[in-house]
């Protein structure tokens, strides 16, 4: 206890783990080495007296547990699941208009175009006409309308998949300049994701030209009102 104070008599002020770790004994280097283990046999044998007995015995090295379990130890139980591709509700199809309700673009109106691989909804405002991009969107998070683009003679390129959303990693910078505000650039957007974007948007933009107060309608945002009744109102 000589680096502990005494608070009472016998009391120190740090504990003997406290203590141990003050002394630091544990950071030094250690001089000496292990003996090397040598090898047993898994069984030796031994000679037993008495003519009925065999005269000669295995004794194995390793001897076995005592102990048994008085219950059965529960195994859990192997799944055979496999996920799969998340269904699509009946209500969404190719060409269907959408209501975001969760996100950035919450209250807007976006024109539903293909389902991804990962199960996500792949939208498109068009850009041009509500500022809305191609997103990837869960299927909970959306209402389904009534309102149909007809988007059936629309290829879309393969290009646009769920590695289109993929984000390149940035290198990291130091806390410090984080926290200043150093080194935050703002990225240009991509040429690619740009072209990419205008070629699936064209098509889209003259499939809604030919119906009338489509596009004013897909400008309009959509939120709810005090004493709306959302579970009367039909999309």
């Amino acid at each position: 206890m000589a680096r502990s104070q005494h608070i009472a008599p016998n009391v120190g002020r740090l504990s003997r783990s406290q203590v141990a770790a003050k002394r630091g004994l544990h950071k030094g280097k250690k001089t000496s080495t292990a003996p090397a283990k040598t090898e047993q046999p898994a069984a030796t044998e031994k000679k037993v007296g008495g003519k009925a007995n065999g005269e000669k015995r295995l004794i194995p090295s390793n001897k076995a547990s005592k102990y048994y379990p008085a219950e059965d130890v529960r195994r859990p139980r192997v799944s055979r699941k496999t996920v799969g591709k998340t269904a699509l509700r009946s209500s969404i199809t190719p060409g269907t208009v959408l209501i975001l309700l969760a996100g950035r673009f919450s209250g807007k109106r976006v024109v539903f175009l293909k389902q991804l691989d990962s199960g996500l909804l792949l939208v498109t405002g068009p850009f041009k006409l509500n500022g809305v991009p191609l997103r990837r969107v869960s299927q909970a998070y959306v209402i389904a309308t009534s309102t149909k683009v007809d988007i059936s003679s629309i290829a879309l390129p393969e290009s646009v998949n769920d590695s289109y959303f993929a984000k390149s990693k940035a290198a990291k910078g130091s806390k410090e300049g984080e926290f200043f505000g150093e080194g935050k650039e703002k990225k240009a957007f991509p040429e690619e994701k740009k072209s990419e974007q205008k070629t699936v948007d064209a098509p889209v933009l003259e499939a809604i030209k030919k119906v009338e107060n489509l596009g004013k309608y897909l400008k309009a945002s959509w939120g709810l009102s005090k004493g709306d009744r959302f579970h009367e109102l039909k999309f």
